[in-house]
């Protein structure tokens, strides 16, 4: 069962964690004894464990009682100092129904929109961002044609929410563990190159350690999975890394290098072939996208041999898409290397050899820079970083 989001329980928990007492944290929570009782047996009971170990010295917490103390410690670390910039009393009287709206309209850009996604009345919506208006004496939302605009305060606060609450979740897993059970869910970022060479293989082992483990892959445009990960909506993202890393609040791990390669279909006249680069300049070509990793090596290949570059091409980032094209009508491409060997060892591509030095695109993980894994993602790193890359140099 997941545990509570009542924000103001469990920072009496958290309270009660840290100084090791009832009575001190009913008198710093400015709640009844009795009253911090029953939240914690309330928590407990979700979570099916002790939380505490009580005593005549104090409460101390169990292993179950520091893996959640240790979240939801995260999850108020991120979401206290931008509460508090906006009312000194808003960590106190926020409440998780009402950050829960605020990131609903934020995304939704609309009250009934926001209502129907959580499942909940517009006026009740509505009512939940004007206590937080109320509270912070100052508008959150301004109203624009193209619907309702949160203000730069309160994109502040729905980032720090949706990271908070990405901790609870984690919450949950890490709690999972103590049951031998498995909560929530992974969720990948998974870029071309990852879905055929690395991520099919890496996954299987994963299932045969935890057969139950839910997984989610994404695979959108690599702006759209930065947006997620920063997020917290999306664990980690694999596949080519960008240099210099996209922003400061992500960090990246290089596994292996991925040489690009020039493919054909296999009943090509070019298959297996070894040609001059000017040979292929006039060919109609797919080649991925601009502003990609792969696409700025294959610029940059034609430009180093002072070649020119194909005028003739169709940007694509599915392999799929770039596989028919091939087997449909007199194409080349231009794809990763791993990919490319993953496709000629099913006899579905054929490489064309092509004199020259490919400079290598790192292949790695991205994630939040205080991203803290639960077990099972660790796991799934560490499979991740074993993985074997497919030799594909030119």
């Amino acid at each position: 069962m997941p545990i509570s989001r009542n924000l103001r329980h469990l920072r009496v928990f958290l309270t009660v964690s840290d100084v090791k007492s009832l009575t001190l944290a009913s008198d710093i929570c400015s709640v009844s004894q009795p009253a911090v009782s029953q939240t914690l047996h309330k928590l407990e009971t979700e979570i099916g464990g002790q939380l505490f170990k009580r005593t005549r010295q104090g409460a101390f917490p169990t292993e179950r009682g520091e893996a959640l103390a240790k979240r939801v410690r995260r999850a108020f670390a991120l979401l206290d100092p931008v509460l508090k910039t906006l009312s000194p009393r808003l960590p106190v009287t926020a409440t998780h129904t009402q950050l829960q709206a605020l990131v609903a309209v934020a995304d939704a850009e609309n009250f009934t929109l926001a209502a129907k996604r959580l499942g909940l009345s517009q006026p009740s919506i509505h009512r939940a961002v004007s206590q937080l208006e109320s509270e912070c004496n100052s508008t959150l939302f301004e109203r624009a044609q193209q619907g309702m605009l949160p203000t730069k305060s309160a994109l502040a606060l729905v980032q720090a929410t949706r990271l908070a609450f990405a901790e609870f979740d984690q919450a949950d897993a890490d709690l999972a563990e103590f049951d031998g059970r498995d909560a929530g869910k992974i969720v990948i970022g998974a870029l071309p190159l990852s879905r055929s060479a690395i991520l099919p293989k890496v996954l299987a082992k994963f299932r045969e350690i935890r057969p139950r483990m839910a997984i989610e892959i994404n695979d959108g445009p690599y702006e759209d999975l930065l947006t997620g990960l920063r997020r917290g909506a999306v664990d980690v993202i694999v596949g080519a890394l960008r240099t210099p890393a996209p922003i400061g609040d992500v960090k990246q791990q290089e596994l292996f290098r991925d040489y690009l390669a020039f493919v054909c279909a296999p009943d090509h006249p070019l298959a297996g072939q070894s040609v001059e680069l000017s040979e292929l300049t006039d060919r109609s070509w797919v080649v991925p996208r601009l502003g990609s990793p792969s696409r700025d090596q294959f610029d940059a290949y034609f430009k180093r041999s002072d070649t020119p570059r194909p005028s003739s091409i169709i940007e694509s980032g599915s392999v799929l898409f770039m596989r028919e094209m091939l087997l449909t009508a007199d194409f080349i491409a231009c794809v990763s290397g791993a990919q490319a060997q993953a496709e000629i060892e099913k006899g579905l591509l054929a490489r064309i050899h092509v004199a020259g030095n490919w400079p290598g695109r790192a292949i790695g993980l991205t994630t939040r820079n205080e991203w803290e894994p639960t077990k099972s993602q660790s796991i799934l790193l560490d499979l991740l970083r074993s993985a074997t890359p497919i030799e594909n140099k030119l």
